[in-house]
């Protein structure tokens, strides 16, 4: 019996490149033994639901879009018991888990790498009752993503996050929030957090995001305290960028679960779509919850 392969694709990621290279990667996954079907999304939440439908009925699930497009088809796997290889095809504006994990940005390179690259166990972030592949954050700047109109992040790549986020800077708001985490617990303001679990976050390097590990079950927490002026917003922002190596704005740690409180409600981002408001969150690590076809980086 012939191997069976479901491509889950977002037609409009990128610009719609995928449109023009679709049958060149069909053809590669034929040519390695496989029958494929091909499933189009149409709309928000598509690739869960078809893969929640479908994942039993094949060995390998590949998945083509940007990190939106990922993030649901991991949620789809992440509701399934047995959990087929997923292989990845980064077709967005900024790719952030393709770049953590060695995929190439060129889609037939990708999908080469879906046929003959190493399966990783990464780890997999839960939300409250949602799941995120590499980060879950709030405050400054992380409605930047799904603010920004597709037409400008297709014609400017990453550039568009930054002007889109330059817009914010009048209006940063801080949180009083309580964080506990398995070893400590902490009280204060701020304007921006975030658990990760990945080396970019919005394509630049910096942050807690020089050490990390995608399948140590830790998320990378940073936690951004407001500046009172603008020369300690752009030391700050110095050290996002990876300019400096440290920050006394910036609480970073390592923490496999974390609990939230806060008085007001918070709008997070998850993966780059908003994720909704709550004064109360709970984040958990699934440990090396999903097998991914992944560059030969270990």
């Amino acid at each position: 019996m012939k191997k069976k392969l479901l491509f889950v694709v977002n037609p409009m990621a990128g610009k719609g490149a995928v449109k023009s290279q679709l049958l060149g990667i069909i053809d590669l996954f034929t040519k390695y033994g496989y029958t494929v079907t091909v499933h189009p999304t149409q709309k928000k939440s598509d690739a869960t639901q078809i893969v929640q439908k479908e994942a039993k009925n094949y060995h390998m699930i590949v998945c083509c879009g940007g990190d939106a497009t990922l993030n649901e088809t991991v949620s789809g796997l992440m509701d399934c018991e047995k959990r087929p290889a997923l292989g990845y095809l980064p077709a967005g504006t900024v790719n952030d888990f393709a770049s953590s994990l060695h995929i190439p940005k060129n889609m037939l390179k990708a999908a080469q790498t879906a046929m003959d690259g190493v399966v990783f166990h990464c780890d997999v972030g839960s939300f409250n009752q949602e799941y995120f592949t590499y980060v879950a954050a709030f405050g400054a700047f992380t409605d930047v993503a799904y603010d920004t109109p597709q037409s400008f992040k297709n014609v400017l790549g990453r550039l568009a996050y930054f002007l889109e986020g330059i817009k914010h800077l009048p209006q940063l708001k801080s949180y009083r929030l309580r964080v506990e985490t398995e070893t400590c617990v902490i009280e204060d303001d701020f304007l921006f957090g975030m658990a990760a679990n990945s080396t970019s976050i919005g394509g630049f390097q910096g942050m807690n995001l020089r050490d990390v590990s995608m399948d140590d079950g830790l998320f990378e927490v940073s936690l951004i305290k407001m500046p009172e002026n603008l020369a300690q917003l752009q030391t700050l922002v110095h050290y996002l960028i990876g300019l400096e190596k440290k920050s006394d704005f910036v609480r970073s740690l390592k923490a496999s679960r974390i609990h939230i409180t806060s008085q007001e409600e918070v709008p997070w981002t998850l993966d780059g779509e908003f994720g909704g408001r709550f004064n109360q969150v709970t984040i958990e690590n699934k440990h090396k919850a999903i097998p991914i076809v992944v560059g030969k980086f270990k």
